[in-house]
């Protein structure tokens, strides 16, 4: 029986007014055309609410970037990128975020929908993110202590990877700092139905 399931196409456009350049993704190809049009749009509103999170001065030299981080068994992860430049700052400002979908159902997922109902996942992901602070020799304004419920995130190759905005935990210069776990460390208590469990499975 054949159960492969190819990548979805994945297209860049380009929004451009005056100097702003946001290069942004639209899917396309073997999938549901509601599903496409639906994640199609939430990837405009996701590249307009970063835009919104710049300063006002720094929007008519904006530019916004994105990376596909996993296209594979149906399950669509995509960072996306905004640098605004305020003048008169020392420096300009950069912001991310990600979304992850499932393409068979259109579902986007919180970082809570990623494991089972009822498991310790904040202190489990804590404790892993603690150690590498540790490891890395990571100098952050304050002990770390807890991530969101929510906190953002994104999966590339069989990873969860959880990252925190500039300012957040360090100084500007740390840049993003960013928390690689592997799927196979967390198998416990992820949910075997979601895009970790599917991503788990090898096979290809």
């Amino acid at each position: 029986m054949d159960n492969f399931q190819p990548p979805v196409l994945v297209r860049t456009l380009t929004y451009s007014p005056g100097q702003m350049r946001i290069y942004y993704p639209q899917i396309e190809g073997r999938i549901n055309p509601r599903i496409q049009q639906q994640v199609n749009q939430q990837i405009i509103q996701i590249n307009q609410e970063l835009q919104q999170m710049q300063n006002p001065e720094a929007r008519p030299t904006m530019y916004g970037e994105f990376a596909v981080k996993t296209n594979e068994k149906k399950i669509l992860s995509i960072g996306f990128l905004n640098y605004g430049y305020t003048p008169m700052a020392a420096h300009g400002m950069t912001y991310i975020k990600s979304q992850t979908w499932d393409l068979t159902t259109g579902r986007t997922y919180q970082l809570k929908d990623l494991f089972k109902p009822g498991s310790d996942y904040v202190q489990v992901l804590n404790r892993i993110i603690k150690e590498q602070i540790k490891q890395q020799q990571i100098f952050t304004f304050e002990p770390f202590m807890t991530i969101s419920p929510n906190q953002d995130y994104y999966i590339a190759d069989k990873a969860l990877v959880i990252y925190f905005q500039l300012y957040d935990l360090t100084a500007y210069a740390y840049g993003f700092p960013m928390f690689v776990i592997s799927v196979f460390d967390l198998q416990n208590i992820i949910d075997e139905n979601g895009p970790l469990g599917k991503l788990a499975v090898n096979s290809l």
